[in-house]
Parts: structure tokens; sequence; C-alpha cells
């Protein structure tokens, strides 16, 4: 039997993020890199873990795996961090509920420079009040403080108190040069084994996942190499043993909290242009728009008799916000199609900046490329005719939650 066509595109499953079972959701209501969606499930596909790849060292040894470990393997950190009494009440990076005692949480970074600043995620360190830095494959604990962090892309950067001849640097490579297909290691603690090495390839470009302030990250990084909780912050390594991303999170397919072949990296691209600003301010600054929104399909535009069967029609507009100071108008009538309550009679955005839009991920990935303050010119249909939009970004809130206030 053939199964019904979905009229909005709504692919739901649940992820692990450092071992904090969230939801990573699809593109039904995605509000200028935040997402908010219903519950599902996935099918996974296994893919093969490992390809052959050419030799690079021209010694005739071909096991390219065992050369990156051997390479890069002692800039990879093992982290530890302790979370005061009462901090939290979510996940611990195993999938065992903390206690209001506090705990330990574990993961993984990576050397960046020789003056001891190390990557990792921010879900691996946040709220921490102290922070544990093993180096490669000493067992030498040194302490780290946080130097800035970003949640909208789960991003951490540390400082940590090690000799200059402990430090080993890892090269940063370039993450849009990557292609599917790709072969790929990854260098982490899964379960708290350190010094572990997987291995896989590249098996999606340009994913979305929820970051854990529940703004989605771009241009994510798929890979079937083995991922698992303590891989959290590791990174993502190309053949030429350079850095291409940031392990963050893993598709668990609706059942268990293991690896089933489908993990996430956030991209190195991305990565990059955040680190000056986390050494220099702590934080980083991303834009805002205000909405949230639905793709609209050619079957969405004849169920309810839409104008147009490509854009993203507006659900809901912030208060206050970028878009509601532009005039942008979301749905006033509410509606349930194919399972999935959507809001229609808002805005169709077509276009952005003389840009065709046919897509809420495009919109999102826009807003995520911009800067706080920029305008943007909306091309939208409202009953019928066309009108014209002039929106200032804004800064984003905290949380996806603090955006609705």
């Amino acid at each position: 039997m053939n199964k019904p066509r979905r009229l909005l595109r709504t692919p739901f499953f649940s992820a692990l993020l450092g071992g904090a079972v969230v939801a990573v959701f699809g593109a039904i209501a995605i509000s200028a890199g935040w997402i908010q969606a219903d519950g599902g499930s996935t099918t996974t596909v296994s893919a093969p873990l490992a390809a052959p790849v050419a030799d690079r060292s021209g010694d005739g040894d071909t096991n390219i795996v065992n050369q990156i470990y051997r390479e890069d393997g002692e800039g990879v950190a093992f982290i530890e961090s302790e979370m005061p009494a009462g901090e939290s009440q979510s996940l611990s990076p195993f999938g065992e509920p903390e206690s209001g005692g506090g705990g330990k949480a574990t993961g993984s970074g990576f050397v960046i420079d020789t003056e001891g600043h190390l990557l990792t995620n921010n879900h691996v360190v946040e709220g921490a009040d102290q922070i544990q830095v093993k180096l490669g494959s000493s067992d030498t604990t040194y302490e780290a403080r946080v130097v800035g962090t970003d949640p909208a892309t789960d991003l951490a950067l540390l400082d940590v108190q090690a000799p200059a001849d402990q430090l080993h640097p890892l090269t940063l490579g370039r993450s849009g040069q990557m292609e599917v297909g790709d072969p790929v290691v990854a260098i982490g603690n899964p379960f708290g084994l350190d010094r572990t090495v997987t291995s896989g390839i590249v098996s999606a470009l340009q994913r979305q996942i929820e970051a854990p302030d529940g703004f989605s990250i771009t241009n994510v990084i798929q890979t079937d190499a083995a991922i698992n909780p303590g891989n959290s912050g590791g990174p993502l390594i190309n053949a030429d043993g350079e850095v291409i991303g940031i392990n963050s999170q893993i598709a668990t397919g609706g059942g268990g909290g293991g690896n089933v072949g489908i993990g996430f990296a956030i991209p190195i691209d991305t990565v990059r242009s955040e680190i000056h600003e986390l050494e220099t301010t702590g934080e980083v600054a991303h834009a805002f728009l205000g909405i949230s929104g639905g793709t609209i399909t050619p079957d969405l535009a004849k169920a309810v008799n839409l104008p147009v069967e490509e854009g993203v029609i507006v659900q809901t507009v912030v208060k206050g916000g970028p878009a509601d100071k532009a005039g942008i108008e979301g749905g006033n009538t509410s509606a349930t199609i194919d399972g999935v309550k959507v809001s229609l009679g808002g805005d169709v955005i077509t276009e952005v900046d003389g840009k065709k839009v046919t897509s809420m991920d495009e919109i999102v990935e826009i807003i995520n490329e911009a800067e706080p303050g920029e305008e943007l010119e909306l091309k939208i249909l409202r009953d019928g005719k066309t009108k014209t939009a002039t929106v200032t970004l804004g800064e984003r809130p905290d949380s996806v939650e603090k955006s609705s206030e």
C-alpha cells in the first residue's frame, strides 16, 4: 500500500545531545533560527563505516585512520565538568538523570593554538563550576576556564593551563569543501572511553539541527562515523588530518541512546567565524527575524487554496520583534493538515533581497548568515496582492522561549 503524501514536510526524530535527549525538528515551524514541532520517528539506513582512501604518507602505509590518529590524537582533550548542587535536572552525558546534588559531565574537545585554547560543545561545560582537562594520551589533569560560549551554535572556547610542550594544535580545514562520500575520522571519549577513534564517511551535507537554546544550526555535516555520548565537542577530521566539524549530536531513530549511524557535526566554517568573537567578547551576536513559518508545497497550496505553490507561509510573528515592527503578519486561522496543526491566513514570503525563497530552511540560513542591524527586503503576498517590507534584523534572544515573550 502506498503511503499518503505529506502536505507539509515534517521529518522528525529524536537526538542525543551529549547524553541529553532533545528533539531535532523538521520544517513546519522554524523561526529565523528556531524550530518547534511535534515528535515522531525516522527510519535509518546503515552506511559503510569506512571508505577506501588514497595513501597520503608516501610510505606505502594505507591505514589512513591510524595515520590521523597518530598525528591528531595528542591534540584531542578529555573534558570533565563538575556541576554544582542544584544546577541541573537534565540528563547527564550518559543519558542518566542528574540529581539536584550536582554531578559530573564528560565530553571531548581539541586544541586550536599553542596558547592553550580548546574548542568543545557548550553543553559539555554549561553550568560547570570546575572544568578539568586531559590532553592526548597523558593522564595529567589540568584546570581549564571558559573564555566564551555560544549556545546558539553549541560552542565553547576554553583556556587550559598546560605547558606549551603538551599543546598539540589541530589544523582547521574547510567544511565547505567536503562532499558526500568523503572519508572522515572522529576522535573522542564515548562513554568515558578516552582516546577512542572511529571512522566513516560524510553521509549528507547542509542538515539542520536544534541547538540547546532551541534555535537551529545550519549547514551541519551528517556522518556515519560512530559517535556516542562523550564524543560531544570532539573533532570530525578529514583525510588530510584537518578538523572539518565538531561532533555534537546523534540521531537515535526513536529508540535507545546509542549510535545508529547518523551523527551530526557543527561545520568548522561556522566555528572559524566565531572564534575571535568568543575570545574577545565571550559571546557571539546573532541576527533575529522573529517569525515562525512553514514551507509551502504544491499539495499544501492546493489544500488551502494558496496563490503560489512555493514559498514560506508565516505562522506566527514575535510581538515587538523585527518582523512585527516591519508589518509582517502571521496567521489568524487554526487548521490541522495531515495531522499537523498550522496557522493559516498569514503573509507568504516569496523573496528575500530579490532572491527567490522556496523553503523555511532557506530563510533560516539567510538569517544565520546575516548580522544584527542588517536590513532585508522581503517580498510578500497578502490578500492576493504583492507587497514589500523592509526588516531591520534584531539581536537573537537567549532562547526560543524568550523570543516569544
